[in-house]
């Protein structure tokens, strides 16, 4: 039989936005979990889902780094691209910006049967900032979009069951210690594509898993999954009881209408909101999205993926504001189809030692008639699902697929992170199917493997910044033990802070301040410290202190010598300003601003602290002058109202279109 399946390279050009350097500052404050429930809720829940509720949320991003760095000038630039394709279907993939799929075309149509993004615009959506819109993202470690959005995972060409190829992505997913491989099949003449996914925990204790695959999908759709009710994170003090995805509450809601209106049609909802499907125990897994003429696509799995979900951004001025936001203006909007480990994104659920989870995906263009009864349009869903790809044939196709997990990777597509081979020469792990080698270490991961292998950690070269910290209980164990110098004080407290060692770590960070060397890393993770603890004065002070000494480390005019001592003068610039301005000290916040890069200060995030600063000074017309002129801050948050706060006060006008991302009802 002849095998059609081809992988090959593809360059994608479009506008697009700069990365921009991480943040060169350690990720010390308490993670800002949105998604949480209050526990008189868990009561009524299934027994399951509030353990997993409960189950080892996530309060820190160490080891990870935010990635803030990003902008909004768009220009021509090009993506690595690697496209698997059969007679049927042509799958782009974009290895370095998280194994993204950012177009699924069926090809007999000409089709496509995704929502693709014509710009990569980065936006503070994932759990460490930089997230993009589109696509099919795999999303792993905790509630929110993965670490990993806009980072490389390794790819390579894998024998596939049928004799053809796969292309095989994998990477180490560095919040939770967790290798994982994402396997893209296309079956000869298939009008599906089939996604093999598996997480292992190759540790000697049960690690807390998460899972979310997410499908962006055209707006103007109807949503059909088999289901009669959904758990709604829902407002409780929001005009009508409007729902919303970002509150604190968890209720469940009939399926399809909920409060008067049908919400499997995502224009029907005002807000933003999310539906976490409830679907019974043994009813087949699978969600489609279908326009109009009742086409689209559909997603099902086998049952380990249990979990089905609509994400919709809603009709309302913020929903609309953040889709442009994600986009170029005029674009049409989209929604989510998703598809999890458990029920909902609230949960984690337990992979146990030394063992492994996986299952099997199928993506493919769908038609069946969407509008009239759900329950007889959910059983002719599920009767046209049979007859185009029957429910035992994903599992035999995933029965097919286990036994090639472990093979070998053959000729590399693309490089992911030196991480996973750190972790491996440190623990000599096994893992077949997804090796993490030695020559796959880089710049970062240089200073660990010389305190793994020489005990000690060494001076950063040419007096550059410290880099990031390892947190995990046997990297701090490595710095306990290594030769106590300032920067691994400073490692080490990190390491004893991320572990709720709070106490340890400020002595750690005060041992290093009597160390040589720069005294601004530890100065900082102290300020924060005093802030975490509510001495906010004494905050301030190291504050200024950490500042002074860091302006004289990069040189007095804050622009340095490298783009990491630019990016590191305008993060602590930027925390130290909002540290004075939180307990009055005007003069001293107008200091530090006024040494800040000039390119720094015309930043939107920049242009925002200056018209708060402006506005504590009592210069309120130059502060509304801020406004006016216009500014965007690239790294807003999902549901921060920061600048509505502050536009309330400057003035009691409406707040500007340009500037409501308001995520919520409002009295």
């Amino acid at each position: 039989m002849e095998i059609v399946t081809t992988i090959r390279h593809e360059v994608l050009t479009l506008p697009a936005a700069r990365l921009g350097p991480d943040n060169p500052l350690p990720a010390l404050r308490p993670l800002d979990e949105m998604h949480r429930i209050e526990d008189r809720d868990k009561k009524d829940l299934p027994r399951d889902m509030a353990r997993q509720i409960g189950h080892a949320p996530l309060h820190s991003l160490l080891p990870v780094a935010v990635r803030d760095g990003y902008d909004r000038d768009r220009a021509p630039r090009s993506l690595d691209a690697l496209v698997i394709e059969n007679d049927r279907l042509r799958a782009t993939v974009l290895p370095a910006l998280g194994g993204r799929i950012a177009s699924l075309v069926h090809k007999p149509t000409g089709r496509e049967l995704l929502y693709v993004n014509p710009v990569f615009q980065p936006a503070n959506f994932a759990l460490n900032g930089a997230w993009f819109s589109g696509g099919i993202e795999w999303n792993i470690g905790a509630t929110g979009h993965t670490t990993l959005s806009c980072s490389p995972l390794h790819a390579a060409r894998v024998p596939a069951p049928d004799g053809g190829e796969m292309l095989r992505l994998w990477e180490w997913e560095r919040l939770r210690d967790l290798p994982f491989q994402v396997d893209l099949w296309l079956p000869d003449g298939s009008d599906f594509l089939h996604v093999g996914v598996r997480i292992r925990n190759p540790h000697e204790r049960p690690t807390p898993t998460y899972w979310w695959s997410n499908i962006a999908v055209p707006e103007e759709c109807r949503v059909l999954a088999p289901a009669e009710e959904a758990y709604l994170p829902h407002c409780l003090n929001g005009v009508g009881g409007a729902p919303i995805g970002y509150e604190q509450r968890l209720r469940r809601v009939p399926v399809p209408e909920y409060d008067g209106a049908d919400r499997t049609y995502p224009p029907n909802s005002t807000y933003a909101a999310d539906y976490f499907y409830e679907v019974p125990e043994r009813r087949r897994r699978w969600i489609a999205a279908l326009d109009a003429d009742g086409r689209g696509l559909v997603q099902t799995s086998t049952d380990t993926l249990r979990g089905r979900k609509l994400f919709v951004w809603g009709r309302g001025p913020g929903g609309r504001s953040w889709q442009q936001w994600l986009t170029e203006p005029g674009t049409g909007g989209y929604c989510e189809i998703q598809a999890g480990l458990a029920r909902t994104q609230l949960e984690h659920v337990s992979l146990e030692p030394e063992s492994e989870v996986s299952w099997l995906e199928a993506y493919g263009p769908f038609e069946a008639p969407r509008d009239g009864e759900w329950g007889a349009v959910l059983g002719e869903a599920e009767t046209r699902l049979e007859g185009v790809l029957p429910r035992a044939d994903v599992d035999a196709a995933y029965t097919a697929w286990l036994p090639y997990a472990d093979t070998e990777p053959g000729e590399r597509l693309a490089a992911g992170s030196g991480w996973g081979a750190l972790e491996v020469l440190r623990a000599g792990w096994k893992l077949p199917g997804t090796p993490f080698e030695e020559n796959t270490l880089g710049e970062e991961q240089q200073p660990w493997l010389r305190l793994l292998r020489a005990g000690a950690f060494p001076e950063p070269p040419d007096s550059r910044p410290p880099g990031g910290t390892l947190v995990a209980r046997h990297w701090r164990d490595m710095l306990e033990t290594a030769p106590a110098t300032g920067l691994t004080e400073y490692h080490l407290g990190v390491a004893q802070w991320h572990g709720g060692d709070r106490a340890q770590a400020v002595r750690s960070w005060e041992r290093g301040l009597a160390q040589d060397g720069p005294s601004w890393p530890v100065l900082r993770c102290l300020a924060v410290a005093d802030r975490e603890e509510r001495h906010p004065e004494r905050a301030a002070d190291r504050y200024v202190l950490a500042f002074d000494d860091l302006c004289r480390e990069a040189g007095e005019t804050g622009d340095g010598t490298a783009g990491e001592w630019t990016a590191v003068v305008a993060a602590l610039g930027r925390e130290a300003v909002e540290a004075l301005l939180a307990v009055g000290r005007t003069a001293d916040a107008r200091s530090v601003w006024e040494r800040l890069a000039p390119a720094t200060r015309e930043r939107g995030r920049f242009r925002l602290i200056e018209a708060g600063l402006l506005l504590a000074e009592g210069r309120q017309t130059e502060a509304r002058a801020v406004f006016d002129a216009g500014f965007e801050v690239a790294d807003l948050r999902e549901g921060d109202e920061v600048i509505g706060r502050l536009w309330a006060r400057l003035t009691d006008e409406p707040l500007p279109e340009r500037y409501d991302f308001r995520m919520r009802a409002t009295p």
